[in-house]
Formats: structure tokens, sequence, C-alpha cells
């Protein structure tokens, strides 16, 4: 489904979208992320005895800091006024990994989901940092949004 696409002037120079006509509505954005691990490597935060400490409080506090910076590292994002960024991590010892989710909130002219994005990669990269000493194989991936809410174009879900 090709679009035109909006980050590029007449002339396909990089510009910043222009939001000011835009209604401010309720915007949500969901995504998605995964660490994969050695089972031991898992075991030691399941039982809290990773070297460094809670490597998911860090993490969690991490994404947040993220989210609200998107702005400082990603180009051509807008710089929002958050008003909620959560994130939630789920231990999988089948598949020896922890998934991450983050949900971020707002009401605006533009959508969040480049903050619930860089949420999820940089909570991932704060796991890799943590976890380095004792699992130097650590995967991060499967990072794509999952859900959006509000705005012009209205609902999307990952199938």
């Amino acid at each position: 489904m090709p679009r035109k696409l909006s980050h590029l002037d007449s002339a396909g120079r990089v510009k910043m979208v222009d939001v000011s006509r835009k209604r401010v509505t309720a915007r949500e954005a969901v995504a998605r992320g995964r660490v994969f691990m050695h089972r031991a490597t898992l075991e030691l935060i399941r039982d809290g005895r990773a070297p460094k400490g809670d490597v998911i409080a860090t993490a969690h506090l991490a994404g947040v800091m993220a989210a609200k910076r998107t702005s400082e590292i990603i180009p051509l994002a807008h710089s929002l006024p958050l008003e909620s960024v959560d994130l939630a991590f789920d231990l999988d010892a089948a598949t020896s990994s922890i998934g991450i989710e983050s949900r971020v909130r707002t009401r605006g002219r533009t959508g969040v989901e480049m903050e619930a994005l860089t949420a999820v990669a940089v909570a991932a990269l704060t796991l890799y940092d943590m976890l380095k000493a004792v699992d130097r194989g650590m995967v991060m991936g499967e990072f794509a949004l999952w859900e959006k809410r509000g705005g012009r174009s209205g609902v999307y879900r990952r199938a």
C-alpha cells in the first residue's frame, strides 16, 4: 500500500511534517519487542541474582526516559507532552526470552508510535547492557507497532 511520503517536500528534500492544522485528539500506541538469551541468564533475572541488580526495573525506567526524549534522537519526530508511558516485561521460559511491551498516551496533533517503539528499543538495549557480562550472545528483535489509536487514520491493530 504505497502512500505519498509526508516527510518529503515537492523537491524531495526531508522536512518535518506540519501538524498545525490537525485536530488535537487522544492518541495511544502499543509497541513490542523481545530479547532472547541463554536459559541461565533468564534464570538469573527470574531469581533476582543478576550481577547488576534489578535489571527489569532499570530497563523500565530507561524505556520511560527514552519515550520522553524521542524527539531528541529521531530527527523528524515532534516533541510531545506525554501523559502516560508504561512498560511491561514478560519472562518466557519456553523461548528463553523477555517480551517487552510499551504503552504511550497523549492528547495532541500527532501520534506516539515513535515514542512507544523507542521505549521498547531502549528497554531492550538496557537489558543487554545490564546482562552482557554474563551473556554477550543475547539477540534483540521483533520490534513492532502492535496498536495505535487516535487521529484521522483511527485504529490500527497488527494482524
